[in-house]
């Protein structure tokens, strides 16, 4: 087979172009049982692709056919041994991750700044984190990778973890020494798990940071989705063998997928992963220069500053993708989530995310010099007009993150506790039971088990008061947490 094929996508339209009689689900049968607004947007050549797991079509729980072949092609495309489809997001991936390694008691070493799933991920394994200071950029108030050194000395306290766990990128596109630290990890015999989620395109410009499977790591999850074409929701885990089993691997990925699995999601990793393997590269060339154009556009708007290479020469630094645009809005005076809003209502522009100091936009094969000169000219609106808002005296924003804190209980442990709900004030010293994270990135604040502080508590009132979206506990108004309930001695 050549990585010009595409037998999952190829199959599945010669199945509808046959136009079997369906006495099978979906309902909609094709469309003919479906709303019809909704089917007249959404169109009959995408609801005719819209099958369930007959024999013709393969089953991904047990591929042997035509989704078989397809992850074939995209292992050999990922320079993976064995490659699995998800359309559980990346998310469903990384717990598979987690999982696949990891039973109760264990210990993984993570970074502070990992992915919500990670924290899933250890309360259905039963593991407990072992976690890593991400470095912290004074300036931009975000997270980068974490050091050789930090995972180094981690593992020389825990040599008996079960996996290290690695961003790369960080959703800011920032990358440490993987190759390292994946060097590093398999000296003590320690398989490497990679949130590659903010990274499918670097497999395939050597421009770009090194990827997983570049670097030797023994697992992947990897959003196609989110940068490499296919459709929202659709992901693979790369894996190779040695310290992991794919069969293993498959035996968990299938626990944590559904049965009625998407063909339109898995015909869109297929035909994704044709295009990045056979034009990949002349793809993420045209990105990287268009990033590069805006972002030198963008530093000409005083006094907004977007990161580029001079951000790399430490080892959390170690390298950056040049396609996502950190826009720091700190010095104007105002925060990231108030030029999401006007860009939002004044520009008819959505960016990826903001935070107090940032906002992120990324730029892909989906871009031209329209959409990003669109950017330009809305942040050039956007700084006039909160310069005659703000005046002469602009509010500027301490930048800083809070410590990580202390672990009393298992995750795991205490997300099952006997718990009790407490007014959020007087909250500090008792262990919460519950997550708090800001969403996107979906960092955690605090995770089950870990003892409150007043700190923190500051913390988060801050991103509230911001406006930023803190998630996690029951209580969407954040007035109480659920915490392990206290047994007082009985006088």
């Amino acid at each position: 087979m050549q990585q010009n094929e595409t037998p999952l996508f190829t199959g599945l339209l010669e199945h509808a172009n046959k136009n079997p009689i369906q006495f099978h689900i979906p309902g909609h049968k094709k469309g003919t049982g479906m709303d019809p607004e909704f089917r007249a947007f959404i169109g009959d050549n995408a609801l005719s692709i819209d099958l369930i797991n007959i024999g013709p079509l393969d089953d991904l729980h047990h591929p042997h056919g035509m989704i078989k072949e397809a992850q074939d092609l995209a292992a050999e495309a990922f320079g993976a041994d064995a490659t699995f489809f998800s359309v559980q997001g990346t998310s469903g991936a990384i717990m598979t991750m987690v999982m696949a390694v990891c039973s109760p008691g264990d210990k993984i070493i993570v970074p502070r700044n990992v992915h919500k799933s990670v924290m899933s991920a250890i309360i259905f394994s039963g593991a407990t984190p072992v976690f890593i200071h991400p470095e912290i950029d004074p300036k931009l108030g975000i997270s980068h990778g974490i050091t050789p050194e930090a995972v180094s000395k981690a593992l020389a306290q825990h040599p008996d973890a079960k996996g290290v766990l690695v961003i790369n990128p960080t959703y800011f596109g920032i990358s440490a020494n993987l190759e390292e630290i994946v060097s590093i990890a398999h000296n003590y015999e320690v398989p490497v798990l990679v949130d590659e989620a903010h990274g499918v395109h670097i497999h395939f410009h050597d421009r770009l940071p090194l990827s997983a499977m570049q670097a030797g790591a023994d697992m992947a999850a990897t959003s196609v989705h989110k940068l490499g074409g296919s459709m929202t929701q659709s992901s693979v885990l790369n894996v190779k063998e040695g310290l992991v089993s794919a069969k293993r691997v498959q035996t968990i990925i299938s626990m944590l997928t559904t049965t009625s699995t998407s063909y339109l999601l898995l015909a869109s990793l297929d035909v994704a992963r044709k295009r990045l393997a056979t034009e990949g590269y002349e793809l993420v060339e045209q990105a990287v220069r268009l990033a590069e154009k805006t972002r030198n556009q963008i530093n000409n708007i005083s006094p907004l500053y977007c990161v580029g290479d001079e951000i790399i020469g430490t080892n959390a630094t170690y390298d950056y993708d040049p396609t996502k645009l950190i826009v720091s809005v700190h010095d104007l005076g105002i925060t990231g989530y108030e030029a999401e809003i006007w860009l939002r209502k004044e520009a008819n522009l959505e960016v990826e995310l903001s935070d107090l100091y940032n906002i992120l936009c990324i730029v892909t094969p989906g871009d031209n010099e329209e959409t990003t000169s669109a950017l330009v000219y809305a942040l050039k609106d956007m700084v006039e007009a909160f310069r005659e808002a703000v005046g002469s005296n602009p509010k500027l924003f301490a930048v800083h993150v809070p410590d990580i804190p202390v672990l009393a209980v298992s995750p795991r442990d205490a997300f099952y506790s006997d718990t009790e709900i407490v007014p959020i004030e007087e909250s500090a010293g008792r262990v919460i039971a519950e997550f708090i994270m800001v969403y996107p990135p979906g960092i955690p604040i605090y995770i089950p088990g870990e003892i409150i502080t007043e700190e923190n508590l500051q913390y988060i009132e801050e991103n509230i008061e911001a406006g930023l979206p803190v998630q996690g506990p029951e209580d969407d108004e954040l007035k109480t947490l659920r915490v392990i309930k206290e047994y007082k001695a009985i006088k």
